[in-house]
């Protein structure tokens, strides 16, 4: 009987409610059909789910390129755990900046956390470059990042050393001497950099292996391949990097310096 018990709740959890929602399994089969090449319409329609539901889930959670069904799964909990502790606005609270949607920039926020997290962040330092990149100022003190999040500093302290360690943030001191952590378009370019360089070193790594493996052997050949294909590639990253840089923060009405 017990078991019986057991397994009719364990059914119900896989049976998805009308408009409940979405079930790890019914995400694992949107994931299943983007891999097909089905439309949003054909998914939802073979999950009984509107095709609204699809493409919202699909949207906010990198696109049908990027989508992956635990991640996914793993963000919408999280989500549903923030929205069980989060307290109501307090009396008072400030309206948004530019009276934008405080709900839909929260949502935002989760899917631009949720994108980081698929380049492969952990979740605590996805949030906090998410926070940094939505906010008017692109940067924060530890204790707005704290208060942001509802996080401890500790643990803003030990996200703040990961993030700056990949070089994806800055540190810097405003005039009241606190330390603040910016983003900014040469945060990003300083990234892609990095990036390069160590798609390079990779190159470098896999040419040292074809004198020890001997030039004329089939894995010589491999690790030949294997640094000029990411010598191409981290070349092609670089001058892309140099080139944005140079067109898209030029001031308007000054013309980068050229040769003729």
């Amino acid at each position: 009987m017990v078991q019986a018990v057991r397994t009719a709740k364990t059914l119900m959890k896989e049976i998805p409610m009308p408009g409940g929602r979405l079930t790890q399994q019914e995400r694992r089969q949107i994931a299943l059909g983007l891999a097909d090449g089905l439309a949003y319409a054909e998914i939802a329609r073979r999950l009984d789910r509107p095709t609204s539901t699809v493409t919202r889930e699909v949207t906010r959670n990198g696109g049908p390129a990027a989508y992956r069904a635990d991640l996914a799964h793993r963000a919408s909990q999280h989500r549903a755990h923030r929205r069980r502790k989060s307290p109501p606005p307090a009396p008072g609270t400030p309206p948004q900046a530019h009276g934008r949607d405080a709900e839909a920039v929260r949502a935002y926020e989760e899917t631009f956390t949720t994108v980081f997290m698929q380049t492969g962040l952990p979740a605590m330092t996805a949030r906090m470059l998410a926070a940094l990149y939505t906010t008017d100022t692109g940067s924060l003190t530890a204790a707005e990042l704290a208060a942001h999040l509802q996080v401890s500093p500790a643990t803003v302290s030990k996200a703040v050393a990961f993030l700056d360690g990949q070089g994806l943030i800055r540190r810097e001191r405003d005039e009241r001497r606190r330390e603040r952590y910016v983003v900014d378009d040469d945060v990003m370019y300083q990234s892609t950099m990095a990036g390069a360089r160590s798609t390079a070193h990779l190159g470098r790594i896999a040419r040292q292996g074809v004198d020890v493996l001997g030039p004329d052997t089939p894995a010589a050949a491999r690790l030949e391949n294997i640094a000029r294909f990411v010598d191409f590639v981290s070349e092609s990253i670089a001058r892309a990097a140099d080139q944005a840089r140079e067109i898209l923060h030029t001031k308007p009405g000054t013309a980068p310096d050229r040769d003729v």
